[in-house]
């Protein structure tokens, strides 16, 4: 999403405190692997960068490959205002496809046309059957803590970028946070969204005064600290959280893990 300039300069100073300045040294407890960091540019597509970032992990970690194109999501969105949440990402590629990031990247001009194609390992998709295989129905969960609302059920989050009146489930903090942890420990990737911004979780780490940290995958680009990696303070980024998105599978690992 396009950051308002107010709220573009909290974030900005946020990550700048997140990552303190060099040479600021983190110790990895864990580090998925991921796709090439990317730059969403002046586009308002933070959460189709991050959920889509969150798809190509899984599939990485499943011995797969994919690289997704968020501009293809911002041609099928079709709205004045591009600012939506992960669970908007999930409803689109559904209903309209998704196609890879090596037809349609970040930078590609307004008048190249999406293709009704894709080809991969010389078959040829439709970009809603390529999606189909890339993330099935109901394969992601979406989560959220709103504690006036009931715990175990499915709120809608009143924020003006769940337009489309998405329902979360709704679980007490301490719980959505070991869900997180856990997912994380047991290597699968996270989406995170905050009121101003949203990001892939890629791993967690810690500096030398013990104190933690999620590694968060932005889209803004290489040209950043930690190129394009960011570091945020563990209590800064439940108190920005708004929406997790996970998949089934590592929602599980929770009550595997007991």
């Amino acid at each position: 999403m396009r950051i308002p300039s107010a709220v573009f300069i909290a974030v900005a100073l946020l990550l700048i405190g997140c990552n303190h300045r060099p040479p600021k040294e983190y110790v990895h407890d864990v580090l998925l692997p991921m796709t090439p960091v990317k730059n969403q540019g002046k586009s308002e597509l933070c959460w189709a960068y991050a959920m889509l970032a969150t798809i190509e992990t899984e599939h990485i970690l499943q011995g797969d490959s994919v690289n997704l194109s968020a501009v293809y999501v911002g041609r099928m969105l079709k709205r004045d205002s591009q600012r939506a949440m992960g669970q908007t990402l999930l409803n689109l590629i559904q209903q309209h496809g998704i196609v890879g990031y090596d037809v349609l990247p970040d930078d590609t001009p307004a008048d190249v046309k999406a293709p009704k194609w894709v080809f991969m390992l010389g078959a040829r998709y439709t970009p809603q059957e390529f999606a189909h295989s890339v993330c099935a129905p109901d394969e992601y969960l979406s989560l959220t803590c709103w504690p006036d609302s009931p715990y175990y059920k499915k709120v809608e989050v009143p924020v003006p970028d769940n337009w489309e009146h998405n329902r979360l489930l709704n679980i007490p903090l301490d719980t959505l946070k070991t869900h997180v942890d856990q997912a994380l420990r047991h290597r699968h990737p996270v989406c995170w969204e905050s009121k101003g911004h949203a990001m892939e979780i890629v791993g967690l780490a810690h500096d030398a005064k013990q104190q933690s940290y999620y590694i968060m995958k932005n889209s803004w680009g290489t040209n950043q600290p930690h190129e394009g990696l960011v570091y945020m303070p563990v209590d800064q980024m439940w108190a920005d959280m708004i929406a997790i998105y996970m998949t089934q599978e590592a929602f599980a690992t929770y009550s595997a893990s007991r």
